[in-house]
């Protein structure tokens, strides 16, 4: 497949000045009313810089590299040409859309099906951590757009009988430069292999890396070349700041922070799952609505998870890096920085989950003694210094005891919860990882799957 695109590519830089311009409107981009339509209704007023550079050679028909910055609105960049060309030809299996995680997966689909209402439009969300059965029964109704993680498309390719990828015309890869980091190139092969080469291919991603050009050139022609971002940089209505403190006070300063910060909705970034689990269960013993958030769950408690966050009826989320690319929840107020991230550059797309859309939000990372390398790294890479966060670390200190004894009830209950999957796992009735995503409906779950009613584990 290399050497498809030998041809220059053809590069458009974007205007800063013109991102709101009044008097620019989707319409004017060549979208049909029917879809400018769905655009009023998610009251999208004005395209965004992406989608105005994007979205006309897209719907010429043209092969896209589009780089912008997370909360760039890159979604619906791809979703408003593909759903137009399915207008004109009409018929099933017609784009695959490919992401690293599931939650974003999930979060393309509701955009599609949301601009896609009026026609119509037939979405498939293909992921790990669902019944493959229940997948393969949706892809038998043949339907327009397939979302999928790599993996899991590859396993469907494999081994449902009848699903095949020839006719597909289009294929997107979002959040490119991620899905080559977790190594899914074996598996992006194999797709590639099995999809027509005669079909348009839009490559999105938030960095040019090394793998994402390899991509670039094994599978796009005549490519154009659309950079929003020119380097790695954060909006300017976020206020950015750090904490510097000792490793074993990193709980106290959090709840002091999320009691000064009360009312706000809130995203904590751990770097373990472990972590987020043991954070939660601290937080609720102090009273404060958590749910953790991590890819140890199953896929339906990682989506509850979301849900009750998105619903409000959770002021704070905290998570690994699954949700650290592309989530967008419009009402995160603060993003915490529990732990400073190894990859300086998804500290860009953590505080990213916050000031979305020309809102304001406040990023806070707490950096220990360990840390000091990895959070010079960050402020190299963003081009800025920050400001220390105002905090009187007297205050603080009042809360040692407290905190301690919720952290001693949460070491409990997390040893509970093991010993309780262990026994699970042991009688084949829990899968590795199945943790609770929200503890107060733990006891309810429990008897509905492994109680003395349960009439699948009998049968085995």
């Amino acid at each position: 497949m290399a050497g498809e695109n030998d041809d220059v590519v053809e590069e458009i830089a974007a205007d800063p000045i013109q991102q709101y311009d009044p008097n620019v409107t989707f319409k004017d981009l060549g979208v049909v009313d029917v879809l400018c339509e769905a655009c009023e209704s998610l009251k999208w007023k004005h395209p965004s810089r992406i989608q105005r550079e994007a979205i006309p050679p897209a719907i010429e028909g043209k092969d896209i590299i589009g780089l912008a910055e997370t909360g760039s609105g890159k979604t619906a960049a791809f979703a408003l040409p593909i759903l137009q060309s399915l207008l004109e030809n009409p018929q099933r299996y017609f784009a695959l859309i490919l992401t690293p995680t599931r939650e974003l997966a999930y979060q393309i689909a509701e955009q599609f099906e949301a601009l896609g209402a009026s026609i119509g439009v037939k979405t498939a969300v293909i992921v790990g951590g669902m019944d493959m059965m229940s997948q393969a029964l949706t892809l038998a109704k043949k339907p327009h757009i397939i979302i999928a993680t790599p993996g899991r498309l590859v396993d469907h390719l494999k081994n449902t009988k009848g699903f095949s990828l020839r006719a597909i015309k289009f294929l997107v890869m979002d959040e490119a430069d991620r899905i080559l980091n977790m190594d899914f190139e074996v598996e992006v092969d194999e797709i590639l292999k099995v999809i027509p080469r005669e079909r348009r291919t839009y490559l999105f991603s938030a960095t040019m890396t090394k793998k994402v050009q390899k991509l670039e050139r094994a599978s796009l022609k005549n490519p154009v070349k659309i950079e929003v971002s020119t380097k790695y940089k954060t909006v300017d209505q976020l206020q950015q700041s750090y904490i510097f403190i000792p490793v074993k006070f990193k709980d106290v300063y959090l709840v002091h922070i999320l009691n000064e910060l009360a009312g706000n909705s809130i995203m904590i970034f751990c770097a373990t799952c472990n972590t987020t689990l043991r954070t939660a269960l601290m937080l609720r013993a102090l009273g404060l609505s958590a749910i953790p958030l991590n890819g140890q769950m199953s896929q339906n408690k990682r989506l509850a998870a979301l849900t009750k966050f998105k619903a409000k009826s959770r002021s704070v989320l905290i998570s690994t890096d699954v949700a650290s690319r592309g989530l967008d929840i419009p009402h995160v107020d603060v993003v915490i920085n529990f732990d400073v991230p190894t990859h300086s550059k998804d500290y860009i797309h953590r505080v990213g989950r916050t000031a979305r859309a020309g809102r304001s939000g406040k990023a806070i990372t707490f950096v220990t003694q360990y840390d000091v390398e990895l959070y010079q790294r960050i402020e190299h890479l963003i081009g800025k210094k920050l400001p220390l966060y105002e905090i009187q670390n007297e205050e603080v200190m009042c809360l040692e005891e407290r905190v301690g004894e919720a952290k001693r009830t949460a070491a409990g209950q997390l040893r509970d919860m093991m010993e309780l999957k262990g026994k699970k796992r042991k009688r084949g009735q829990g899968k590795p990882g199945g943790m609770d995503d929200d503890t107060e409906t733990a006891l309810g779950v429990r008897k509905r799957f492994f109680g003395k009613n349960n009439k699948r584990t009998k049968k085995k």
